[in-house]
């Protein structure tokens, strides 16, 4: 998996998509026969029963052909291989259990803590403790801040297709073509559970795939931290729309005296889901921050010299002012339809 034109390589991403899309389609019909089901609630964005855990589909194929590949061809700190396989197996396993018959918040923190402080001491460990109790705690927030973000259907899968096939891109710009298609096997193992889950959810990713695929995101940028084709304010940049609004909602939530820790629906793409836009114009609203403000930032951080600073301040300054005014429009909304239906009544 190293020729950028490589046919066996070609074969290898239809190979994850076509393993992702199968194990899905599989995990429906255990769900079904298992009871496996998400039911309608307060806290939740869909209106009938939807089986959960597809998201194993993901988790299997970025083993088979991006975590267990990564023995015969990194190059990069020994022992990183095994890390990402080891972390991507605790992280599945709790998300899976926690789907199945819940688990205690402490105790799956402690457990992507632990998947996170190794791949961090594998991936960094030659550079301090510092950095690696920083990279540790980053991924450990990457983990949980894509299980948040995970509550409508399609958006965490577009957002993991986007980061992975733009990290592949870069790896081909720097002639790393074993990156890349590392990468792009991740992206192709996320394509087959799409269509499962978007526009209309046949299935929800559940805990096992979307800690999976936080912990993979967090494990795919430290590769590419150590391979030098990005630095950690491009990578902040390319996971923006995530980490502004997961971010915001926290701080909003901890500044209005709430219980940040518990469940809720204040995330910015809940609130517009439950107001007036459906869930693939909200997924299409954080598609068009990547394509229209994250991708240019991208290419001027990577082309252009001596702005670096200037960029990720730019965008992260406009994510915030765009989740406040989006937030006060959702909630100018509600005020109106409340008043129509006291008008109503």
């Amino acid at each position: 998996m190293t020729d950028f034109v490589d046919p066996r390589a070609w074969a290898s991403l239809l190979a994850s998509f076509a393993l992702s899309a199968l194990i899905t389609w599989l995990s429906i019909r255990y769900a079904r026969r298992s009871n496996l089901l998400d039911l309608p609630g307060q806290r939740r964005s869909h209106s009938e029963p939807t089986p959960r855990g597809g998201g194993i589909g993901i988790v299997i194929a970025a083993a088979v052909f991006f975590a267990i590949p990564l023995f015969a061809v990194y190059a990069g700190p020994a022992g990183a291989a095994a890390a990402i396989l080891f972390g991507l197996i605790i992280v599945a396993a709790v998300g899976w259990w926690d789907d199945h018959f819940g688990l205690a918040a402490i105790a799956r923190l402690a457990a992507h803590a632990m998947a996170s402080l190794v791949l961090a001491i594998s991936l960094v460990g030659h550079d301090g403790a510092a950095v690696v109790a920083l990279f540790a705690l980053a991924a450990t927030w990457s983990i949980n801040l894509h299980n948040f973000m995970d509550g409508i259907n399609g958006l965490l899968g577009m957002q993991a297709l986007f980061v992975f096939c733009v990290l592949g891109l870069l790896g081909h710009h720097y002639a790393q073509p074993t990156y890349t298609f590392a990468m792009w096997a991740l992206a192709a193992a996320t394509l087959g559970f799409l269509p499962f889950n978007f526009p209309h959810a046949r299935v929800f990713m559940g805990d096992v795939g979307s800690g999976a695929l936080g912990f993979l995101i967090a494990a795919a940028i430290g590769i590419g931290l150590d391979f030098g084709l990005l630095v950690p304010s491009e990578a902040l940049i390319l996971v923006s729309a995530f980490v502004i609004d997961a971010s915001c909602t926290l701080i909003s939530r901890m500044l209005r005296g709430r219980r940040w820790y518990s469940a809720h629906r204040e995330h910015l793409y809940q609130w517009l889901a439950r107001g007036n836009s459906n869930h693939a114009q909200v997924v299409a609203l954080y598609a068009a921050w990547n394509g229209l403000l994250v991708t240019p930032a991208l290419l001027i951080f990577e082309f252009v010299d001596g702005y670096e600073t200037a960029i990720i301040v730019s965008v992260y300054v406009l994510g915030i002012g765009a989740w406040l005014v989006g937030k006060r429009y959702c909630l100018q909304c509600t005020k109106v339809r409340k008043r129509l239906c006291d008008h109503v009544t």
